[in-house]
């Protein structure tokens, strides 16, 4: 078994490692498509791209990329959409609570960086009350650069005065495992989480991987 040790603090990404938000994302693209003449897609349809946010959404709902012309003004509309119900049915992961607590009781700090903008990820986290313990949440605009660049979480571990060794990361997108590393931190892939089609986490950076939120007690408690 991977041993995690030394760790005083565990960096989570949000959407998909902490939060089952995917029912909310797919609804925004959906009601998209449903005014504009198109029938619903289920929210099966919409899971396994909910990592990669608008340009996921729109892919499934619309077949759209960023390089498409239609993109930019869609993608906007998307945000509307989502803005006005990204709390109606977004819930922790089964385990999370529990696992969060464990960690308070430990003697663990723990925290949030995610690619999510401040726009959506305050009043999201605020809307749960669990995030009340969190040392830190660094947002997707919170530094110039998104993972897989490394320095929303360098501004994590700065916030925390703590050094990269001292960190661990845990997220569900191999991007998630490359900012972390970039950082000089341990990863471990939350394989419970949107791991979109054909993902194959045993070839991404991680030190280690999960399957439920509480197994990641295992990595600490053994170190």
């Amino acid at each position: 078994m991977t041993v995690l040790a030394h760790v005083r603090c565990v960096l989570f990404d949000l959407d998909g490692t902490l939060l089952d938000s995917a029912t909310d994302l797919g609804r925004a693209a959906d009601e998209m498509r449903v005014q504009r003449g198109l029938p619903s897609l289920p929210d099966a349809a919409y899971r396994g791209s909910a990592g990669s946010g608008a340009r996921g959404m729109l892919k499934v709902a619309f077949g759209l990329t960023p390089a498409d012309a239609d993109f930019a003004p869609l993608r906007d509309e998307f945000l509307q959409h989502y803005e006005l119900r990204m709390t109606r049915t977004t819930r922790p992961f089964d385990g999370v609570e529990p696992l969060l607590s464990r960690l308070h009781a430990g003697g663990w700090a723990w925290g949030v960086v995610t690619n999510k903008a401040a726009r959506f990820t305050l009043p999201l986290t605020s809307s749960l009350a669990l995030f009340g313990a969190a040392a830190v949440i660094v947002c997707g605009d919170s530094t110039p650069h998104l993972k897989p660049h490394p320095a929303s979480l360098l501004e994590a571990q700065r916030q925390l005065g703590l050094n990269a060794s001292q960190c661990i990361y845990v997220g569900d997108d191999e991007r998630d495992m490359q900012a972390g590393r970039a950082a000089g931190m341990r990863t471990v892939a939350a394989r419970y989480g949107y791991l979109g089609e054909g993902a194959r986490t045993q070839d991404w950076p991680a030190d280690a991987a999960i399957d439920h939120p509480l197994q990641l007690l295992n990595l600490l408690e053994c170190a």
